[in-house]
């Protein structure tokens, strides 16, 4: 009964356990990191947001997505949790069980001290592998600011920032606008 031995890429060894999995991991090369529980702060911020975005997506042909979703490099070199998700037309999947999107337009990342560099650094060059990537969206937790990353035609990145209560979190690829005082609703 000499059956056939299955053998697993890196990142198919990663899906299979990960799917099986009581805990979310991201998945870097080969490195595989474990991720800890969000703060009330970080939730909140993040029900903030989804809702804000959510009423403002309703007639477009976008759909916000929240953390469940992991988002992967085309070479499957990287599968990440993104905090919240914007996807554009008919979401791309990994594959059958569709937990895995191919093709997100814009990334949100609620930065935390311990998250911060991983999230500036690591993640978002793994994220500017992904050829419908057009805006990274980052909110820090801690103090009221706001910082988008924009892909720009050459394929370079500008950045813009903003700490003003009465600013507004402008998202340019899809043209909506959601007020800063709303995503840090009940927190400062």
């Amino acid at each position: 009964m000499g059956g056939k031995e299955l053998t697993y890429t890196p990142s198919e060894k990663y899906l299979t356990q990960e799917r099986a999995a009581k805990d979310k991991h991201e998945y870097f090369k080969g490195q595989i990191v474990g991720l800890a529980g969000a703060s009330l702060r970080h939730n909140r911020i993040a029900a903030s947001l989804i809702t804000e975005l959510g009423l403002r997506l309703k007639r477009q042909s976008c759909e916000v997505l929240p953390s469940d979703i992991r988002v992967c490099t085309p070479s499957r070199d990287a599968y990440m949790y993104p905090d919240a998700t914007i996807v554009c037309g008919e979401p791309e999947m990994e594959d059958g069980m569709f937990d895995t999107l191919k093709n997100p337009r814009i990334i949100f990342e609620i930065l935390s001290p311990s998250t911060e560099d991983h999230d500036r650094g690591k993640k978002f060059s793994f994220y500017r592998q992904i050829p419908s990537f057009e805006e990274y969206v980052l909110i820090d937790s801690t103090r009221r600011f706001v910082e988008i990353s924009v892909k720009q035609p050459d394929g370079s990145w500008a950045h813009y920032a903003t700490e003003d209560p009465e600013g507004h979190l402008s998202l340019s690829s899809i043209g909506i606008h959601v007020p800063i005082r709303e995503i840090y609703r009940n927190i400062f």
